[in-house]
């Protein structure tokens, strides 16, 4: 009987290291994996730890999200103006479906932007989708059009297309939805009545839609924590930090500040939240949970602005913050204090956010290369790997194996 137990006790566990990947950021929206054999060593040059190869037709920055046996992943055929979701077969990379999910105008962005840059969010029966739709056909950056959020089953059916609200943004469109419960949060902060809202997730319908003060386009994703026995929706944007009820909508407090636009979603370590911004200026800042209303000058522990992180999230781990800033340098700051531990120069651009595993952190360049570090607090790298095409969006962990779409390709990376 102990024999019997210690093996149910080892698969328990085994089947604990290993997690889907079913939302931006991962399953805690926070780029952390808590699988234990993540590989570091590929090159696609000689192939080595390159499982599949997969072409996608169409373009996009969004990232690949993993539920059960499949990989969603959006893209946009600049050619025939469709938006597509495919659905591949995540042990073989086989394309299983394609959809076109609607065929619009396509609308003018920033250059670091793309007409299909937000992550699907998925559960064990579907998922879920959100693309910008407009009648203007100048491409001229801020046109009008609606944000539209659809729902297929994971054979490729479509349940519902509804449409959530007004977007005008000169970088143009990007929305990542998150499923809580019964409902799908979306951010719509963009240069007009921006807000938060929730859908239903059975039927599309609006459950709520929480206007943003400032109105100002922002990118941010919401992260679900849990706050002194309750789950809020805490995100940037709109010249804030916020924390919201999920279920209602409720604003419950925020900080003003500290600039004006932001894309990087936050992250917390069950102690603090970490956020990296923006434009015009960049700042990383420490916040301490809970309280109520404006809490600006309560509940900031500590505030740099050492780092030029615009675009990737960060990760923290190991009591240690580590920032991908655009412009190719790496930063690790001691959470509790500020300090900054490290800098280390590792490419010329990144977009990528991190990801994390097994005492690991994953930074992704422009140029396609990933170079795998120690979460420590000396700038220890593990391995440079190169896939030999630009990359974009972020990687996703499951399984014991890494997804990063290129700008042509969905590569899984693994040992055979």
């Amino acid at each position: 009987m102990r024999i019997g137990f210690l093996l149910a006790m080892i698969v328990a566990g085994s089947l604990c290291r290993a997690e889907d990947w079913p939302q931006w950021r991962g399953p805690r929206g926070d780029g952390t994996s808590r699988e234990t054999s993540v590989p570091v060593q590929w090159d696609a040059a000689t192939g080595k730890n390159i499982l599949w190869k997969t072409p996608i037709t169409g373009s996009g920055y969004s990232s690949p999200v993993l539920s059960g046996d499949s990989i969603f992943l959006t893209s946009c055929d600049e050619t025939t103006h469709a938006r597509l979701l495919h659905c591949l077969d995540r042990a073989s990379g086989q394309i299983k479906w394609t959809r076109e999910v609607i065929a619009a105008p396509l609308e003018g962005m920033h250059k670091l932007n793309s007409h299909a840059s937000g992550t699907p969010a998925a559960d064990d029966q579907h998922v879920y989708v959100t693309f910008f739709q407009t009648d203007d056909t100048s491409g001229e950056r801020g046109q009008p059009g609606e944000m539209i959020v659809a729902k297929y089953d994971h054979q490729g059916n479509q349940d519902w297309l509804v449409t959530v609200g007004s977007f005008s943004s000169i970088h143009g469109y990007c929305t990542s939805p998150v499923l809580f419960e019964d409902l799908i949060l979306v951010n719509g902060d963009h240069d007009g009545e921006s807000y938060l809202a929730a859908l239903n997730q059975s039927t599309g319908a609006l459950v709520w839609k929480t206007p943003r003060v400032h109105q100002t386009r922002s990118y941010a994703t919401p992260l679900l924590c849990e706050i002194d026995g309750a789950v809020q929706a805490v995100m940037t944007g709109s010249k804030r930090v916020a924390g919201f009820d999920p279920r209602t909508g409720k604003r419950l407090w925020w900080i003003e500040g500290p600039t004006e636009q932001f894309v990087a979603s936050m992250v917390y370590d069950n102690e603090n939240f970490y956020l990296t911004a923006g434009f015009p200026t960049y700042h990383v800042m420490s916040i301490r949970p809970g309280g109520n209303g404006d809490v600006t000058e309560s509940h900031v522990n500590w505030h740099v602005t050492e780092a030029q992180s615009y675009v990737p999230s960060p990760v923290v781990t190991n009591g240690l913050l580590f920032i991908a800033d655009d412009r190719g340098i790496a930063h690790c700051f001691d959470s509790q204090t500020g300090e900054r531990v490290w800098r280390e120069r590792l490419g010329r651009h990144f977009s990528a956010s991190l990801v994390t595993a097994n005492g690991l952190v994953y930074f992704t360049t422009d140029d396609g290369e990933t170079i795998v570090m120690k979460a420590s607090r000396q700038p220890e790298i593990v391995h440079k790997n190169s896939l030999g095409e630009s990359v974009f969006a972020s990687p996703a962990i499951s399984n014991g194996k890494l997804y990063v779409r290129t700008r042509e390709h969905l590569v899984c990376i693994g040992s055979p």
